[in-house]
């Protein structure tokens, strides 16, 4: 089970949102690349960003300290003897060269939301030219997907689209519940274990994680196909260690493995 910790981009800064609100955002770093490697050096196996702008404006707006957070990265896994850190992105990418572009700069996978379920013709276009890179974020309320940064809400079933998407041959997917992101009010673990039981491909859950007994509770369901979690707010505001909560994962798993 990965603990996959959060940098969410606004205006160059690391913030936290309440509900997707950018009118709720907590800063916690003016400098998110100096935040990136506090989480390395915390035992991160993996980022995960978001270029919150861009999710609301449809196109890139944090590139710099994307790329400031790459080099990082990047320096941290040589200077450690490291294999590569895989580092996801996700908000505002709508075009096959924008992705192209990311990738080039050394990010792993690229994440695709809003534009996977208005524009599912890209996705499928994103996935063939770029195999193995691409993840689609599902963020839902009450079983139904919204998009543009949360602001609107299709009609679409979370399960059907999944399906759909797990066709094109997307490599995992991110499942976010709306009503608990930033709210720390826990994982909703029964959707996330319904959509990881639908599909094959693994899925990263988002949302609502507070403490250890979140982190033990997805452990116990990882074999249904859950393989990671997405840590945001708990881990800025400490409800949650990340160092053992990691700790406390792999002893898990790997008990249940044996």
């Amino acid at each position: 089970m990965l603990l996959i910790p959060a940098i969410d981009l606004k205006d160059g800064h690391c913030v936290r949102l309440k509900q997707g609100d950018m009118d709720l955002a907590t800063v916690f770093s003016e400098d998110p690349a100096e935040m990136a490697l506090h989480w390395l050096k915390k035992g991160a196996r993996r980022l995960h960003l978001v270029d919150l702008n861009g999710a609301f404006a449809g196109k890139p707006k944090n590139e710099d300290a994307i790329k400031s957070i790459l080099q990082v990265v990047q320096d941290y896994a040589a200077d450690n003897d490291l294999d590569e850190i895989p580092v996801q992105l996700g908000g505002g990418i709508r075009d096959l060269d924008t992705i192209e572009r990311y990738l080039d700069d050394g990010i792993t996978y690229i994440i695709v939301g809003t534009a996977a379920v208005k524009n599912p013709g890209f996705l499928h276009d994103a996935c063939g030219a770029f195999p193995g890179s691409i993840i689609v974020g599902l963020d839902a309320k009450d079983g139904k997907v919204a998009t543009d940064g949360w602001s609107k809400m299709s009609g679409h079933e979370v399960i059907d689209l999944a399906k759909k998407f797990e066709g094109y041959g997307v490599e995992s997917i991110v499942y976010t519940d709306i009503g608990r992101d930033g709210m720390m009010g826990g994982v909703n673990i029964e959707a996330t274990v319904r959509l990881a039981q639908a599909v094959k491909v693994p899925i990263i859950a988002s949302g609502g994680l507070h403490n250890l007994a979140d982190v033990e509770a997805l452990c116990a369901v990882q074999d249904e196909g859950i393989e990671g979690v997405i840590c945001g707010r708990s881990i800025y505001e400490g409800t949650l260690d990340l160092a053992s909560a990691q700790e406390r994962a792999d002893e898990l798993t790997e008990g249940a493995q044996a």
